[in-house]
């Protein structure tokens, strides 16, 4: 009989990171043998305009999927009323299809798994994503000199502790915050059960191989790219750990060496807030490119670059961050920018030669990055694709956990 996985996800099937970095991988489960019920969080206008498309991917690869829908506000007491419906709709999954395992991606969804632990006995995953209550601290979301907002902080940190303890196994993006976890009083007689499995990409969209060159001379006649110019590109939204204006000021340095050079951002983001910004920072308008566009077409606009760039804020919570733009943009051999103390990237970038590393935000360190690019530009395609592959396959990624599921037998 096959062992039957309730996937417990505060994200949305219909929302881009969903499709991204949770059906891929349940559909690769799939394949193998597990009965997989999705349970997920869709916001309502990303549910209406997404789930026929979703639905009909979900049924042709044998994936049943139920929902609540996102509470947005008010803060805390919103979260609050989300687990409560998570929990609700989870008892009745549970009666009509008792599942073995209950996989939960987030700390919001481990609430639901830890109670099924203790109250049925079924095996619980806590896929912590991060670290949860510092990434809210950090992005300014909760300000802890609030005598509520360090309630609620402290007592995220505390159930933080004991889903380590209490999970059966614990998915962490990152080996840095692997060693910070274990480095963690509270485990020093007893180290959790530990999995690295960072943000992975599916190779069969993000390949060079896949680009249909139509396409990409339809997006540089349609963005007035010519050959001569040089992209730098920056690929995803631009929120609370983006570095907007320390990008633009890196691009305004580069224009120096390079005044061919145009920055091209791939995203759904509001053009008129990138271009601003831009503007502030003195850079003629002609000189950036905003272009949304769907998962199927980033691969082509990505392959119009000759480098692309990322800069995250370097604070704590950053440690276990897997930025997903990083498996992406090597499958497409494109040589990276980024900046250092951000999960394990530096150690990656490094290990593969796949890019160059920002120490810090300053023009002499920018300045000297910049003299750095004509010679890593030269990097084969090849090289990094295959380092890419090596680091972030989405079948290695599938691998491991189905190890997981097969050990909690």
């Amino acid at each position: 009989m096959n062992k039957k996985i309730l996937y417990i996800s505060y994200d949305g099937m219909t929302d881009p990171l969903g499709q991204s970095q949770v059906i891929p991988y349940l559909i690769g489960l799939q394949k193998k043998a597990y009965d997989i019920t999705i349970l997920s969080t869709e916001k309502r206008k990303n549910y209406s305009l997404h789930h026929k498309k979703i639905e009909n991917l979900l049924t042709k690869n044998h994936i049943k999927w139920e929902k609540i829908y996102y509470t947005k506000k008010p803060p805390i007491i919103s979260t609050v009323l989300d687990i409560y419906k998570l929990i609700v709709k989870t008892k009745r999954i549970y009666k009509k299809n008792k599942f073995n395992i209950v996989h939960c991606r987030s700390y919001i969804a481990a609430f639901v798994g830890f109670l099924m632990k203790k109250k049925y006995n079924v095996k619980f995953i806590f896929d912590m994503r991060g670290f949860y209550a510092d990434e809210r601290v950090d992005g300014n979301i909760w300000n802890t000199n609030n005598f509520i907002f360090r309630t609620v902080y402290n007592f995220f940190k505390n159930k933080e502790t004991r889903f380590l303890h209490e999970a059966d196994y614990t998915i962490s993006l990152t080996n840095a915050a692997k060693k910070i976890i274990y480095n963690w009083k509270e485990f020093k007689n007893k180290k959790p059960a530990i999995e690295v499995i960072p943000c992975c990409a599916d190779f069969s969209l993000f390949s060079p191989n896949n680009i249909s060159k139509s396409k990409v001379d339809f997006y540089k006649n349609e963005l007035e790219i010519t050959e001569n110019d040089f992209i730098i590109s920056y690929l995803g939204s631009i929120g609370t750990w983006y570095l907007l204006d320390e990008m633009l000021i890196f691009f305004k340095r580069l224009l120096i060496k390079k005044p061919n050079a145009k920055f091209l951002f791939i995203s759904f983001d509001d053009s008129n807030l990138i271009k601003k910004t831009a503007e502030k920072n003195s850079i003629s308008q002609d000189k950036i490119i905003v272009q949304k566009a769907d998962r199927e077409n980033v691969p082509s606009l990505i392959s119009i670059s000759n480098i692309s760039i990322f800069f995250i804020k370097p604070v704590f919570s950053k440690k276990a961050s897997s930025p997903t733009k990083l498996a992406e943009i090597m499958g497409m051999g494109i040589p990276i920018i980024c900046n250092s103390n951000v999960g394990d990237v530096d150690e990656i970038i490094n290990k593969t030669q796949a890019g160059l590393i920002v120490n810090n935000f300053s023009i002499n360190e920018f300045d000297k990055i910049i003299d750095s690019i004509d010679e890593k530009i030269k990097i084969s395609k090849e090289k990094i694709i295959i380092s890419a592959q090596q680091n972030f396959s989405l079948q290695m990624g599938i691998e491991k956990y189905a190890k997981i599921y097969d050990i909690l037998n």
